[in-house]
């Protein structure tokens, strides 16, 4: 008898293993950036789709931990958002953001499965060290970047896959700013390469009209942009939304101040080794 019962015993360990085996092999995979905030951004445009929810609370610093309720069997892997391009072959979907994601050919608004709101909680700011906010050069910039025609740029080129977020652009030009003596000057910022660089590209030849000149310097990471703005060596900076910044600041016990948001990039969800989003919604 203690055999038979020690027989059943085993077999159903054998059976509840391979039903686990089973479960786990068929999860649907999903790529989402590990930084903090844009993880939050990834799981709350999840749950928005009614796909995970999150426990009371969590918001901008969320993170794969805080997720309560999973009916889908969702299994997530947390990536460099740089990289996630890179892993979307190897996973069933991925969350990216569009400065990622529009290098690697991806536009939100036509290739992605999903995309959040054009929330403007999530614009992109300039950034500078607290204290610089209101000399002349950082004032000529921001007013190069709020002009109508880098938002006519950003309407032009991206097609909806960044949107500008001034409320009244301008001429590009701030009437307090003494041009005359920033003639000669150099301006240095940093920024990602797309779509940051090249916008700044536009405010370039705004200030060129000024004999200013604005020397763009590219970084494909989130922390040295911030790190080199705190540390004096460069000017400022345009890469990150403002949830980002003020984390940053609190981790790192930083500096730095948002002079502006000039535009949102809403994150898409995009189909790895699935096509659409039935391959989730058969899980449950």
């Amino acid at each position: 008898m203690k055999k038979l019962l020690s027989f059943i015993a085993a077999a159903l360990l054998i059976l509840s293993a391979l039903a686990f085996s089973s479960c786990s092999d068929s999860a649907i995979t999903i790529a989402v950036p590990s930084d903090t905030t844009n993880e939050a951004r990834a799981l709350l445009l999840l749950q928005e789709l009614g796909y995970i929810k999150l426990k009371e609370g969590a918001g901008i610093t969320a993170t794969v931990r805080d997720i309560v309720e999973n009916p889908y069997n969702l299994k997530f892997t947390e990536v460099e958002a740089a990289q996630i391009p890179n892993v979307r072959k190897d996973v069933d979907y991925a969350i990216i953001n569009s400065n990622y994601a529009l290098p690697a050919g991806l536009n939100p608004v036509k290739d992605s499965l999903a995309i959040e709101g054009s929330s403007s909680a999530y614009g992109n700011i300039l950034c500078v060290k607290e204290g610089t906010e209101n000399t002349d050069k950082i004032k000529a910039l921001k007013a190069a970047l709020e002009s109508d025609k880098v938002a006519q740029y950003i309407a032009d080129t991206y097609e909806g896959a960044v949107v500008s977020t001034v409320a009244e652009p301008g001429s590009g030009f701030d009437d307090t700013v003494d041009y005359d003596a920033l003639a000669g000057q150099k301006i240095t910022v940093a920024a990602s390469p797309t779509p940051h660089a090249e916008i700044l590209k536009v405010a370039k030849e705004i200030l060129a009209g000024k004999n200013i000149t604005l020397e763009i310097i590219e970084f494909t990471d989130y922390i040295q942009p911030n790190n080199v703005v705190e540390s004096g060596e460069i000017d400022a900076n345009y890469f990150q939304h403002k949830p980002y910044l003020d984390n940053f600041n609190t981790e790192n016990k930083t500096h730095l101040i948002s002079v502006g948001a000039i535009h949102v990039e809403p994150m898409g969800l995009y189909g790895g080794k699935q096509t659409s989003l039935d391959a989730i919604k058969n899980q449950k």
